[in-house]
């Protein structure tokens, strides 16, 4: 099995839908809680896990961290961190697991999962579904979002 030849074009930043969505507000997946000068943080609207972020590189098309210039890696992972203490303060993990991927989309983000004590596998990298669950509660994910943008102002 390989790659298809469309992850080799998404790679290079063809067609990237990342770079070209802009900075939204809120997209189909989450809402903004935190623009940054680098990243942008979205929190989740599916109910994976509460307080389940994605931080989004914002600057020209990366794939691979190790791309970045110095001052470019030292301000994207500083909102990264601010992200995540926002996280950790106001949903109060047990842990928090930071996951750069970017097998189906190779595009620099970071997924900012956190773990709590009633984890469905403590120990492990988190169990994502296989299918879709729903969308957290509207209340429940309102609250959270403006509470993580207080945090994070």
């Amino acid at each position: 099995m390989e790659w298809p030849d469309s992850f080799y074009a998404l790679r290079r930043g063809e067609g990237c839908p990342i770079c070209g969505q802009g900075r939204p507000d809120e997209d189909e997946y989450g809402a903004r809680i935190f623009a940054g000068e680098v990243s942008d943080a979205y929190l989740q609207k599916r109910g994976i896990q509460r307080g389940y972020t994605v931080v989004v590189w914002r600057g020209r098309h990366v794939a691979e961290p190790t791309e970045l210039s110095e001052d470019e890696a030292g301000a994207y992972w500083r909102e990264l961190l601010r992200v995540g203490r926002a996280i950790a303060e106001h949903c109060e993990p047990v842990k928090l697991n930071y996951e750069l991927q970017g097998n189906s989309l190779p595009h620099l983000h970071t997924h900012v999962m956190p773990r709590y004590a009633d984890d469905p596998k403590p120990g492990w990298p988190f169990p994502f579904p296989e299918e879709d669950p729903p969308l957290h509660p509207a209340d429940e994910f309102q609250a959270d979002v403006a509470a993580l943008r207080a945090l994070l102002r």
